[in-house]
């Protein structure tokens, strides 16, 4: 409720939180309280006026971004350490919410959105979205123990496997592993690896779903996706293409106002 009005221009959320607390408010002729949700086609009344709550198409924005090594997958890091949102343009609207994070050791593909519906969906175990990694592992690890971190491993919070592996090359002492999880868990590459005594040197995420890392997008630098792709990404865990958002109109204006003429120079 307290968002719909702010979007409206009613002030602050705390602010609107006190009015609701006080009953200053009223939705569809009742006294609203705080956790009340209203849906399309809702009234509200707040201070003398009444707004109609409509749906209307929302305005996401998604990106990604090539995590370099040394960053922090946070807002703010007690220890000072850059974060991954010290790069990061404004959205022009919310905030970046990371699908999945990458530990400060880890490098390549972060996905970021205002889409809060996605964002959860994506990292939600229920929408089956698969990680791509690409790992050096010190040595080379036995035919056995790969077969076991492809049935599975008993880590401290359960079992856990790669979905798929493929070694790739050899280079003197070490060996080039793609793998695939489809969870997500915390450092659960490097926990798996770890299992089966094996000891990683370089991990880096090369894609995420149906997203990969562009391989001229350096280390540092973002990119943003078109609406388009951020369509396939919703679709893509089951979501309709195109997210909606409720906003509250004041019903003593019209919904959307003429726009001024433009003055020529």
């Amino acid at each position: 409720m307290q968002k719909l009005l702010a979007g409206a221009g009613l002030g602050s959320r705390r602010a609107l939180e006190t009015k609701i607390a006080d009953g200053a408010v009223r939705i569809n002729g009742k006294r609203a309280e705080l956790g009340t949700r209203a849906v399309e086609g809702d009234r509200i009344q707040v201070d003398g006026r009444s707004f109609t709550v409509h749906a209307e198409p929302a305005r996401h924005r998604t990106l990604i971004y090539h995590k370099p090594e040394g960053q922090v997958t946070t807002r703010s890091d007690p220890e000072g350490r850059r974060t991954v949102f010290d790069a990061l343009p404004k959205p022009p609207s919310g905030r970046w919410i990371a699908i999945g994070r990458l530990d400060l050791n880890t490098a390549g593909l972060l996905v970021l959105t205002t889409d809060g519906e996605l964002a959860n969906r994506m990292m939600h175990p229920s929408g089956n979205v698969d990680r791509e990694y690409l790992c050096r592992i010190r040595g080379r690890v036995d035919d056995a123990d790969l077969a076991r971190l492809l049935e599975g491993v008993q880590l401290e919070d359960g079992t856990a496997r790669f979905s798929d592996l493929v070694i790739g090359e050899e280079t003197a002492g070490h060996t080039w592993y793609t793998v695939t999880i489809m969870e997500g868990r915390n450092r659960e590459v490097r926990r798996l690896w770890d299992a089966v005594g094996a000891q990683v040197a370089r991990l880096k995420r090369v894609r995420f779903g149906p997203i990969f890392l562009p391989a001229k997008l350096t280390p540092g630098r973002w990119q943003t996706l078109n609406p388009a792709d951020h369509r396939v990404l919703r679709e893509d865990v089951g979501l309709p293409g195109r997210a909606n958002e409720l906003r509250a109109f004041d019903d003593a204006r019209p919904e959307r106002e003429p726009r001024p003429p433009r003055r020529g120079r």
